[in-house]
């Protein structure tokens, strides 16, 4: 044998499988693995809004209450004052 024949025998290889199937197999898996990391953005992407949705009502319910608070406070000291000074009226017209 010639050298260059031998050159050319080592250079050629053979693959299996080929091109073609390697690609029909390789690319339903690519798209599939797509489409599946889109799915779980999504999912991620609606907790994340389901998260901060409930962290904004908590909040606004915390400062209702606090103001809510306040407001019947006022009241009770209100009611309170008046009860006193009828009190203080009724025993000044006594005396």
């Amino acid at each position: 044998m010639a050298e260059g024949s031998e050159k050319t025998d080592l250079a050629l290889m053979n693959y299996e499988p080929n091109e073609d199937e390697v690609l029909d197999s390789i690319i339903p898996k690519y798209m599939s693995s797509l489409i599946y990391g889109a799915l779980l953005e999504a999912v991620a992407s609606e907790n994340g809004a389901r998260m901060t949705a409930m962290d904004s009502a908590t909040n606004n319910a915390e400062d209702m209450i606090e103001e809510l608070g306040l407001i019947y406070n006022r009241a009770r000291q209100g009611s309170i004052t008046q009860e006193l000074t009828e009190i203080i009226a009724g025993a000044n017209a006594i005396s």
